[in-house]
């Protein structure tokens, strides 16, 4: 039995994006119950050379953006990067779950072998199937993210457990 690459994106896309946006409204709940500013948990990060938790819920939205855009071969949506708060942050995950809703199985089954190139003209150009670019590149990149960013909150003392980190299926 196969399994279709539609099947393998979208939905799995959409059920994190979920989790994602009721794990930031937690955190935004954690903060006015505690009186803590939000932006500290905005611009926390696991790290100093890791990015803060406002630019991985930017990537994982750019992922799942992304991914399903290139494999259905149509123009990526751009977002400008510009959220400051939460509510900006969950308007950017409200947007990408909107365009993931617009994607048929019709659009991204059957593009196993579809050449997909990362960064084009540049010395780290790659060039993937379709299937590789999304099981071995797209998925990884994403979950990465997601979960970066679920660790910054939990790590800053937003009670959420790996419920919340999965959401509803």
């Amino acid at each position: 039995m196969t399994i279709s690459m539609y099947s393998a994106s979208v939905p799995v896309f959409k059920q994190m994006l979920s989790a994602l946006s009721d794990v930031l409204a937690k955190a935004e709940a954690h903060a006015t119950e505690k009186k803590i500013d939000p932006s500290v948990f905005l611009q926390s990060r696991l790290f100093p050379d890791m990015f803060p938790l406002t630019r991985q819920v930017q990537i994982a939205a750019d992922f799942a953006k992304s991914v399903p855009s290139r494999l259905a071969e149509i123009e990526v949506p751009a977002y400008e990067d510009s959220e400051q708060n939460f509510a900006e942050l969950q308007a950017r995950i409200k947007k990408t779950i909107a365009l993931l809703d617009g994607f048929s199985a019709a659009q991204i089954d059957g593009k196993e072998g579809l050449e997909v190139v990362l960064r084009p003209g540049t010395p780290k150009e790659r060039k993937l199937n379709g299937q590789a670019f999304l099981l071995h590149y797209g998925l990884p990149q994403f979950f990465f993210h997601v979960t970066t960013a679920y660790n910054i909150l939990r790590h800053n003392g937003v009670e959420i457990g790996k419920l919340d980190f999965m959401g509803a299926r």
